[in-house]
C-alpha cells in the first residue's frame, strides 16, 4: 500500500452537498445541458446568491442588474460558474484546520487556479481544468491537517520560499498535498486528467507520463507562493518545466498584468 492510500485508512472525507458532486459528474460531460447545472446550483440558495453576487460585481461591468442564474451563466460563462460553484462547495465543506489562517488560505488557492488558468492560457491547456486543479493542490493540505493537526505548524513554519511547503510535506510524511488532492479527487470522480495533474504538481519532470496541467500547476503555485507576483517571481520558476511546456519566460515577463487580471478574476465572492 502506498504512503498516500495508507493515509487515507480511517479518514473520514468532509461531506461535500449534493449539488457538488452533481457538478463533479458534469466536468466528465462535455455536452452538460445548461439548465441540468444551472437547475443544480439553485438547489443550494446560498451558492446561487453568490454567483449572482459575482455576476454583479464591477469586473464584469454589466450594463445592468443581473438577477437570474440563466443571465449570471450567460454572463460569466458555464465553464467558470462551475469551476467557482465547485470551488464554493469545497471551502463551505472543509472545516477550519489548526494554523492555518482560513482566509488568507482560500484566498491563495484561489490565486493559484487564477495562475494555472494564466499559464494554461499560454500552453493551450483546458482552461476550467487549469482554474478547479490550481484551485485544489493546497486541499490536500487541510486533509493533513484533519488527520494531523500538529503537521501544518511544521508546514507553514517561517521562513518559507516558493516549494518549501511540498519538502517539508514529503519530510515528515512522504508525500505532499497535491498527491492528497489527487486521491480526494480520484475518491470523488474527478477526471482523470486532472487526478494525474495533482499527483504531479510537486514534481511534474518525474512523472511518467508526463502531464502538461502537471506542470502548470507547479508554476501556477510556485508563482502563487512569492512574495509577489513580479519578474523576480518569474526569474526562479524551473528552466527544465518552462521548457517541458514550451513557456518562455520573456513572454511571461511582458504578460505579468494579464497575470494579475486573472488572480483577481478569480476570487470569490
Amino acid at each position: 500500500m502506498s504512503p498516500v492510500a495508507d493515509f487515507f485508512k480511517n479518514l473520514t472525507l468532509p461531506v461535500m452537498p449534493e449539488v457538488a458532486h452533481e457538478l463533479i459528474r458534469s466536468l466528465n460531460d462535455e455536452d452538460v445541458p445548461v439548465p441540468q447545472l444551472r437547475d443544480a446550483i439553485a438547489r443550494d440558495p446560498a451558492l446561487a446568491v453568490q454567483l449572482l453576487r459575482l455576476a454583479n460585481s464591477a469586473r464584469y461591468g454589466r450594463s445592468r442588474q443581473i438577477s437570474t442564474l440563466d443571465d449570471a451563466i450567460a454572463l460569466v460563462g458555464l465553464r467558470q460558474v462551475r469551476a467557482l460553484a465547485l470551488a464554493s462547495c469545497f471551502n463551505d465543506a472543509f472545516p477550519v484546520v489548526p494554523g492555518l489562517d482560513r482566509e488568507t488560505f482560500w484566498r491563495e488557492s484561489q490565486s493559484c487556479g487564477g495562475l494555472a488558468q494564466w499559464v494554461a492560457s499560454g500552453v493551450g491547456s483546458d482552461s476550467e481544468q487549469a482554474w478547479l486543479s490550481g484551485f485544489m493542490v493546497r486541499v490536500g493540505e487541510l486533509l493533513m491537517g484533519m488527520k494531523s493537526p500538529s503537521s501544518v505548524i511544521d508546514f507553514e513554519r517561517q521562513p518559507s520560499y516558493p516549494g518549501a511547503r511540498w519538502e517539508r510535506e514529503h519530510a515528515l510524511l512522504g508525500f505532499t498535498e497535491g498527491q492528497v488532492s489527487a486521491e480526494l479527487a480520484r475518491a470523488w470522480n474527478f477526471p482523470d486528467a486532472m487526478v494525474d495533474a495533482l499527483n504531479a504538481a510537486a514534481k511534474p519532470m518525474q512523472a511518467q507520463p508526463f502531464s502538461q496541467l502537471g506542470a502548470v500547476l507547479h508554476v501556477a503555485e510556485l508563482l502563487a507562493a512569492s512574495d509577489e507576483l513580479s519578474e523576480d517571481a518569474v526569474d526562479g520558476l524551473p528552466a527544465e518545466v518552462l521548457g517541458a511546456l514550451n513557456l518562455d519566460a520573456a513572454w511571461m515577463r511582458s504578460r505579468l498584468p494579464q497575470a494579475q487580471a486573472y488572480v483577481q478574476a478569480s476570487t470569490l465572492h
